[in-house]
This record gives structure tokens, sequence and C-alpha cells, in this order.
């Protein structure tokens, strides 16, 4: 979904003309879907929310997309504050025994660590996270574990989803109209594309390399 959205974007920026109306309720379709999946669902931590934020300002920016900004960046506000929100539900409803040390991704070290830092920043962890891949998908559910006040829940849910949404989008946005960016967009999707995916490609491989470590350590062992 994630290079959808990206691909949509950028063959009409190569054609150089503006884009269907379908194609643009495609693509804010799954921009909305991607950005709410990964704050509303805990087990979705691994979406490209920043990286897909950065690169969408960054080709509309380019033109021939069809998108307007600020709209844009209206419904993308939208789904963020409306994903945490069923995140927050989630958590009241499930609890942390969704948590399990052998869960590849909800891993109880996660939720111990989204949890200290719940307790150390309070509310603020709510606006804090959503800088912090894994941990702003995180955080809700275990706000609504703890059983925080919905209105206060609410209040730095507004204010991160907000904050989030508009510093990575007009950062994206205003950095898309440097004429030496605006005139390689492929090379900068191709950038974006190998940062957000080589760290997750590579940690995969790591977790699949130390089961195998570990069985050779115990089988060495054994044959001495």
């Amino acid at each position: 979904m994630f290079f959808g959205c990206i691909l949509l974007l950028t063959a009409a920026h190569i054609a150089g003309t503006n884009v269907t109306t379908a194609i643009v309720k495609i693509t804010i379709s799954k921009l909305f879907l991607i950005i709410f999946a990964e704050t509303g669902f805990v087990v979705t931590p691994f979406l490209p929310g920043d990286s897909l934020l950065f690169a969408a300002g960054a080709l509309i920016a380019g033109g021939n997309t069809g998108l307007n900004i600020w709209l844009m960046l209206l419904i993308l506000i939208v789904a963020a504050i409306a994903g945490n929100t069923l995140n927050y539900k989630l958590g009241t409803v499930l609890g942390s025994g969704v948590f399990k040390e052998d869960n590849k991704i909800l891993k109880l070290k996660y939720y111990h660590q989204s949890h200290e830092f719940f307790e150390k920043h309070g509310g603020k962890a709510i606006m804090l996270s959503r800088f912090l891949p894994i941990f702003r998908t995180i955080a809700p559910f275990v706000a609504g574990i703890a059983k925080m006040p919905f209105g206060r829940f609410t209040y730095y849910n507004i204010i991160g989803g907000v904050t989030w949404i508009f510093a990575l989008l007009i950062g994206g946005y205003l950095l898309g109209q440097i004429p030496i960016i605006k005139n390689n967009f492929e090379i900068v999707i191709l950038t974006i594309a190998v940062v957000t995916f080589v760290p997750a490609i590579w940690a995969a491989i790591k977790s699949r390399m130390q089961p195998k470590k570990i069985e050779e350590i115990i089988e060495g062992d054994d044959s001495k």
C-alpha cells in the first residue's frame, strides 16, 4: 500500500499531466488508511508513516498530483487523531495480555518500554510518541490499559496528531520546492524507500539468524 501511494504520485509527476479524479481519490484513501492503521491498530507498528508523510509532501510540491497540500493536511490529521482514539479504546478492552515475549510484533519489551515512557512523561507521552516509530503505535494502547482519562488523552492526542502530520507533510512539501530536489524526484523517492525498508529487512534477517546461532552454540556444547 505504501508503494502504491508513492507510485501513483510519482507516475503523475513523471507524466507531467494532472491525474484523474478517480486516481486522486484512490491516493487520498490509501494515505488515510495507512496513517489510520499505523496509529489505530497496535499490531501495525511496522507501517512507514514518517517516510510516507515526507514523501507525499515532497511529491505534492512537484505538482501534477492533483492533490491540494492543505486538504491533504486536514485529512491526514483526522486519520492520525481517529487512529489514536481507536487504539486507546482497544487498550481499555484488550489489556496488556496481548503482549508476549515470543511475539515478533507485540513484543513484551515494547510494552514495558512504552509503559516506562508513559510513566516518565505522563500525558505528554501521547504527544511525544508521535515522532517515535513503534512507540507511537503502542503508547495510546498503553494509555488505554492505564485507564488514562479520555479527555486528557484527547487533548494530547490532538496536539500530537496536528504537530506530527504538519511537521512531516509540510516539511516534505517545503523540501520538495527546492530546485535540486524538484528536478530529481525519482532519486528522492528511491532514497526514502531504501531508508524505510532496509532497516526493517535487516532486523528481520537478524531475528531469523539469532535463533540459529543459539542452536549452533547448544549443539557445539553437546558435542564436547
